[in-house]
This record gives C-alpha cells, structure tokens and sequence, in this order.
C-alpha cells in the first residue's frame, strides 16, 4: 500500500464478533456429536469404544490438516484462506448430514475436521495479528463466548432438532448456518498481508525456526495437555450421565444451556481479569478451581438435575477460564511473522492431542451389563495428571520479543488494517 493511500478503518469488535461467529459453528459441529453419543449408538448398533473413534477422527483429521497447513499458512492473506477453509468445511458438515451409515458418517467427520480445524487456527492468528498484547486477553474472551453460545443456543436447538426429525437435522442446520456466515465474513473481514515470502527453501527455513525454538515447545506442550486434559472428560459426560446419573436424554440440554450461560459470562471477566492483574496467575486460579469439579463429574452417583447442574456448569466455568489466559500467552510466545505456522502447528498438535486422548479414553471405558460406562473415574484422575503439568509450562512461557500487533491499532476498539 502506498503512503497516499487512505487506510481502510475496521470495527475492531465487528471483527471479533464475526470470528466469533466463524469459531461457534466449527464447535458447534465438533460438540453435537458428544451430546448425541446414545443416539449414534442406538442408530448405527455401535459400542461406546466406537462412538470416541467418531469424536476422534475429527481431531485427528484436524491435526493432520494443520500440520499441512503450517508450511504455506503465512504465504497468503488470512482473510482468504479463512474464507476457502470455512467454505470447505460447510461442505464437510452437509456431508454428515446426508451420511447413510457409520463409516460414512466417519469419513465426512473427517472432512469437516480437516478444513474446520486449520480455520480455527487462522481466526486465532488474526487475533494476534490485529489484537494489541495489552487486549489480547478480552479479545480471546470474546472468541471464546463461541464455546458459551454454541453450549446456550447451539446444543440445545441441535438437539432439539435430532428430537424432532433425526439426528441428520443438526448437521444441515450447520451446513445452513455456515453458508450465512461465510457470506457476511466475506463482506467484513479486513484484508490482512501475508508475511512469507520468498522460496520453498525459505519455507523450510520458517518452519524449521517455528519447530525448533524452545519456547514454541513449551507453548505446544501448554497446548497439549490442556487439551487432552479437557478431552478426555468431555466425550463420555453425557453417556455417563444418561448411563451411570440417571439423567433422562431430554434433559440433557440443560447441561449445556446453563453450562453455557455461565461461561458466556465468565470467559469475558475471566479475560478481563487476566489483562488486569496477569494472563499466567489468572490461569494458575483457574486451572486449580477446575480441578474439583472434574472429580466431581467423573464420580457422581445418581442425584437431582440440580446437583448435575452445579458440578457440571462448575466444571465449564472454570475449564473454559483457563483456557482464555492461556491462547493469549500461547499466541504472544511467537514473533508475528511466524504467527500463521505456529498457530497452524498449534492447532494440530492442539487437535491431535484431543484425538490422543479420545481415543485412550475410548479404550479405558466401557459398559456393563446394566449399560453403566465404566473407567470414567480413571479419567478424571489422568485429566488432573495433566491439568498438573500445565502449570509448569505456563510459567516458563515467554512473551515474544514483538508481541504487538501487525497492525496499527488505537487504544479505543477501532483498528486500521492493511490492504
């Protein structure tokens, strides 16, 4: 761009609103699949072991995909390639949608998470692209109301959905969804330049610095077992509380609806607080007051919806807290001219390790003969083995020596985009 050219200004929370928007349909379409493990399982004659292979084949496929992507991410403009893998992945979840039996169903899984998974990295390098260090921690908190809405709006209209017509109805609600959203995001995302450039040579290069440097090996270690920590609980709590609490399939709704209006609320306090008085202790507090209610979850007799309501709406308060602070230090411990690939990479080793611990929670669970799950206590157990090595991590995370942004931003939610 020239000097005399006039700077396009961007709405600063318009861009995080749409990003949010983008991010709540790919969890959307990755969280439906928990709460309707008992209706995959009665539909297509499967066992629970093979009902987390479905979960599981998402990740990995998003895993695989983001690896791919790390090698050529930063060559092209963010806005683009968002727009391209978003589209992909609309197409992906109309293919569960049409899919006649479990082995289709699990290729289409695929497909949506390969292209789902490299988006979900990209909309997280754009925040740090565009997003001020100092903001870094609301702007995440606002990303991450999409887990919160797809929780409050998402799960319980999808489920209402597969109640009224079948289980195929949530799957083309996304697909329709997706197409409105694709659409807007193409009118209101800024134009953001590449940072690679030059030979493949140059490439290699990159990607070399991103997997080579110490701190980026912290990050993902960071990454990792927050992930697999959280991923080995989610799976199997509705079965388990269908299964093992008692709690009847229609009511399960209300899980994520209160769960999700909890977090709705909190994940954009919990980044304000995190701005305010330091991303690493904000997620010490959260990830150590996580740690009961994950217990609670994974030991709970049968008791009152009440009682499900508070340990379960506990446990997505403060899972999904730590998680905020965390994607912000993790997204400054990189110089922004890596920030495609890292985040790419990221997102892989992020997608991997939730199919890691999908699948090794698939194989430490099973069922009885009254169809109680068993092993998921062991789970909780294995959750906190990990949740307890995250904070370690955290603390020896460096923030990057250019931490701002790409572009120019002003100190009121305005920013001014290159393009």
């Amino acid at each position: 761009m020239s000097g005399s050219d006039p700077v396009p200004r961007i709405n600063e929370r318009l861009l995080l609103f749409t990003l949010a928007a983008v991010q709540f349909t790919h969890i959307m379409d990755f969280m439906i699949m928990m709460p309707l493990g008992p209706v995959f399982m009665r539909a297509f004659g499967i066992s629970p072991t093979q009902f987390g292979f479905l979960v599981s084949s998402y990740s990995f496929s998003a895993g695989a995909a983001g690896f791919a992507a790390a090698f050529f991410m930063d060559r092209f403009d963010r806005k683009r390639a968002l727009l391209v893998l978003y589209a992909g992945f609309v197409l992906g979840t109309f293919s569960c949608a049409l899919a006649p039996n479990y082995f289709t169903l699990l290729l289409a899984r695929t497909v949506a998470g390969g292209f789902g998974g490299v988006a979900g990295s990209v909309i997280l390098a754009i925040v740090g692209d565009v997003i001020p260090f100092e903001r870094r921690g609301h702007a995440m908190g606002i990303i991450m109301t999409s887990f919160s809405l797809a929780s409050i709006l998402g799960l319980p209209i999808g489920l209402m959905f597969a109640g009224w017509f079948s289980w195929h109805a949530p799957f083309l609600l996304l697909a329709g969804m997706g197409s409105i959203i694709l659409l807007t995001a193409r009118k209101t995302l800024p134009q953001l330049l590449p940072h690679g450039h030059g030979t493949a040579h140059d490439v290699w290069a990159q990607m070399r610095t991103i997997l080579t440097h110490p701190n980026h090996h912290r990050a993902f270690a960071l990454i990792a077992v927050l992930t697999a920590s959280g991923s080995l609980i989610y799976p199997y709590l509705t079965p388990s509380m269908v299964a093992n609490v008692g709690l009847p399939e229609s009511e399960m709704w209300l899980i994520y609806l209160f769960g999700g209006a909890a977090t709705f609320i909190t994940a954009r306090y919990i980044g304000r607080l995190a701005d305010r008085h330091g991303k690493l202790k904000v997620f010490g507090i959260t990830a150590a007051l996580s740690a009961i209610p994950t217990l609670g979850i994974t030991y709970l007799p049968p008791v009152a919806v009440w009682v499900v309501l508070i340990v379960t709406t506990t446990y997505m308060i403060f899972s999904s807290g730590r998680m905020v602070p965390s994607m912000a230090m993790i997204t400054a411990s990189v110089e922004s001219r890596y920030r495609g690939g890292f985040m790419s990479v990221n997102s892989a080793i992020q997608q991997i390790a939730a199919g890691v611990a999908t699948s090794a929670a698939a194989l430490l669970v099973g069922s009885d003969a009254k169809g109680h799950i068993t092993g998921y206590p062991r789970l909780g157990w294995l959750s906190l083995v990990l949740l307890a090595a995250a904070i370690p991590l955290a603390r020896r995370l460096r923030v990057s020596g250019n931490p701002t942004p790409t572009v120019v931003t002003e100190t009121e939610p305005m920013i001014e985009a290159t393009g």
